[in-house]
């Protein structure tokens, strides 16, 4: 892991460090439902330090991105969050962009370690636009500020405001002085179990090499549906006006009484059909939520029945509520 994704962060007392995508940042400062319930209630922090932030200038930047992306930034206002997505030429996700122009820039986050390859990808397609593409991440870190936060943004500083928070990129040498003034911090365990709760899929986890947009529900979130001209747009237009997905996403409520959460990747299948029945998808995200227990996101075969009894793992009674529907 590049050294300027670790954060200082870490050095709080009580920060645990997260582990497989998270690593390089605090899992949680010693309680997480107590983290969770303040980003709940709009007051502290998270350290999203690790990761990776890409800019591009000049002045063609929004009509060069707009052929590249599955959303429609062509005209994106200034300061407007929007988010995006970069296909394969079959339509199955390749990155996931979160976006905010400022005016002169067009800054996005991604996945930590994304940005090497979404770079690659992005230089490769400059042709004849005067654009600028820059790995930001040694000198910018996303910090989150929850939904009804009263922090201010700081001056001079680019921030994405959406329904459930805002995200500040934060100059790097800025953020232990942000934590101190602005704390508590809340890990990313919190993070995650409310962005289990709000469905909201995250490219790595709840994408595999053959998912397409239509099956997480990011179909007008983060694709427009009026426009071409960027790879995968057949497949999303075949998808959208023929058919339907092979698979959708769904919310799980796990048993209360499980001891261990279910790993990414976990076996999906029908209670009726017991631990040995045939499998019928996987657990994306699992996590603990302060008032709902234990909660996952999975990804399952559009036939399942929506009203059917799910069995996680080896053993793990689970209701589902539609996400996606059928």
């Amino acid at each position: 892991m590049p050294l300027h994704t670790k954060s200082p962060l870490l050095s709080l007392p009580g920060a645990v460090p997260a582990e497989g995508p998270d690593e390089g940042v605090a899992a949680h400062y010693g309680d997480p439902f107590r983290e969770q319930r303040a980003l709940a209630k709009g007051s502290g922090f998270v350290d999203l330090s690790h990761r990776g932030v890409v800019t591009v200038t000049g002045p063609g930047r929004l009509a060069w991105l707009h052929l590249l992306l599955t959303q429609h930034v062509s005209q994106l206002p200034p300061h407007q969050a929007t988010q995006a997505l970069i296909l394969s030429p079959h339509g199955h996700v390749e990155h996931q962009l979160y976006l905010v122009d400022d005016g002169e820039t067009t800054w996005a986050h991604g996945e930590p370690g994304s940005q090497d390859d979404l770079i690659a990808y992005l230089e490769s397609m400059k042709f004849f636009y005067e654009v600028e593409v820059a790995d930001r991440t040694d000198d910018f870190a996303v910090v989150h500020l929850p939904a009804g936060s009263v922090v201010e943004t700081p001056e001079g500083v680019v921030a994405r405001e959406t329904p459930y928070g805002r995200d500040l990129f934060l100059p790097r040498e800025r953020l232990q002085e942000f934590a101190a003034a602005h704390g508590p911090a809340a890990g990313v365990l919190a993070y995650e179990a409310l962005r289990v709760e709000g469905h909201r899929p995250r490219l790595g986890l709840e994408t595999d090499h053959r998912t397409i947009p239509h099956e997480l529900g990011l179909i007008g979130e983060a694709v427009h549906l009026q426009k071409g001209c960027y790879r995968g747009q057949e497949t999303v237009a075949r998808v959208h006006n023929l058919g339907k997905p092979p698979r959708r996403l769904v919310f799980l409520h796990l048993d209360g009484s499980v001891v261990t959460l279910p790993a990414h990747g976990a076996p999906v299948r029908l209670a009726s059909d017991g631990p040995e029945g045939r499998q019928l998808g996987f657990v994306t995200t699992a996590a603990r939520h302060h008032e709902l227990g234990p909660i996952a996101l999975a990804l399952v075969k559009r036939n399942v029945p929506v009203d059917a009894t799910l069995l996680v793992g080896e053993g793990t009674a689970a209701a589902q509520e539609i996400v996606v529907e059928p």
